[in-house]
């Protein structure tokens, strides 16, 4: 099967402590205990139903996210990897990331993650602004932050990431950059450095908060873009930064448009066939329904004529350059089907081509919405 992409597997825990006012991830308050061993035997099946539509191959990336994955005890940990281990054929070098929350992070609890196959821990830091966590809803100070940054550095891990937000409710310049310089100060080999966006049905959705302006978020990634790059970071993704070497492996599969298989409440997943179809499948998003044996909401068939817009909403949100060869062999059309609109976006400042390779300009960047609104299929 040559010409099937990469592929990699997400798993989704759904439980958090509670829910933060921003967030529209799949995530749900914890009422009770988590259900951890019943969770994964329900993960384990939901796995199995969906071997078929992957025909035995490596699995080059695991990513565990949630929800807090870091709530799941070491045991079910070790439960959930050893099944995984058992029914998929994982690469030898295969990078396996846990999303964990500062306030879940304990030393023995994530030297059992480590034992498990967990070699990359990402952080959800935030901010290291008592004020701003709090008004962001996180159960964590920025002591445990700071703790939990130095715990993964202890580790030995493959690598490990900070995520942290900026343009938050009221935020100076100087408290984002202050933000900034802090989480450098830990010595991530990966920072996540994004901004803060409303969206619908969540609690800021509902009740806006004031946010920096446009010219003020400008003047924040300009500088804060500096203090990453004079830092030794580089930018290889909107809102990813990493020290060579240190890219996420499992992230860069999604935008390069690679196949995943995705379990667990609301997991999704795209799966190309030997045959050139490409599957999407979603899972069934509230635990009740899930844990009832209902996993698979929905599967369907990507049509022909939206292809060339998934493939380049995904590949254009990179800066490195797009090999020609590789819109064919993971969509299965030809070039010519998109050539006018590529041509339009040429003219238009978006992108440039060589004869190997498409590369996004500033100005796509910039105007990355109308980019990809030339390669939306016509109703």
């Amino acid at each position: 099967m040559p010409n099937l992409p990469p592929l990699s597997l997400y798993i989704h825990i759904p439980w958090c402590v509670q829910k933060c006012p921003y967030c529209d991830f799949n995530s749900h308050a914890l009422k009770d205990e988590v259900p951890h061993v019943e969770y994964v035997q329900h993960l384990l099946r939901d796995l199995e139903i969906d071997l078929p539509l992957i025909n035995g191959r490596e699995v080059r990336t695991i990513f565990i996210g949630g929800g807090t994955p870091s709530l799941l005890s070491s045991s079910a940990m070790q439960m959930l990897m050893d099944g995984v281990r058992a029914r998929l054929t994982l690469a030898e070098d295969a990078e396996v990331t846990m999303e964990a929350n500062p306030g879940t992070v304990e030393a023995d609890r994530f030297s059992a993650y480590q034992r498990a196959g967990i070699n990359r821990i990402s952080i959800g830091v935030q901010s290291f602004s008592p004020q701003k966590l709090q008004r962001l809803g996180r159960i964590h100070g920025p002591e445990e932050a700071i703790r939990a940054a130095e715990l993964a550095q202890s580790l030995s891990l493959r690598s490990f990431n900070l995520d942290l937000m900026h343009g938050l409710p009221d935020q100076s310049l100087e408290e984002a950059l202050d933000d900034l310089r802090q989480a450098i100060a830990l010595n991530p080999p990966h920072l996540s450095w994004y901004q803060l966006t409303i969206e619908p049905n969540t609690l800021f959705g509902s009740r806006p908060p004031v946010l920096p302006d446009d010219d003020a978020l400008w003047d924040i990634f300009e500088q804060g873009d500096q203090l990453l790059r004079a830092a030794g970071y580089e930018q290889y993704e909107t809102s990813a930064y990493a020290k060579p070497g240190y890219r996420c492996e499992h992230n860069l599969n999604y935008w390069r448009f690679g196949d995943y298989l995705g379990i667990g409440c609301g997991a999704h997943g795209k799966l190309t066939q030997p045959d050139g179809r490409i599957i999407r499948t979603v899972k069934t998003r509230h635990p009740r329904g899930f844990m009832q044996g209902n996993y698979r909401e929905k599967q369907y068939e990507v049509a022909a004529s939206d292809k060339p817009f998934e493939y380049f909403m995904n590949r254009f949100r990179l800066l490195e350059a797009a090999p020609r060869s590789e819109f064919s062999r993971y969509t299965g059309l030809s070039e010519q089907v998109i050539r006018p609109q590529m041509d339009a976006a040429i003219a238009a400042g978006y992108v440039t081509e060589t004869a190997e390779l498409w590369q996004i300009t500033e100005k796509g960047k910039l105007f990355l919405n109308s980019l990809l609104e030339l390669f939306l299929a016509e109703e």
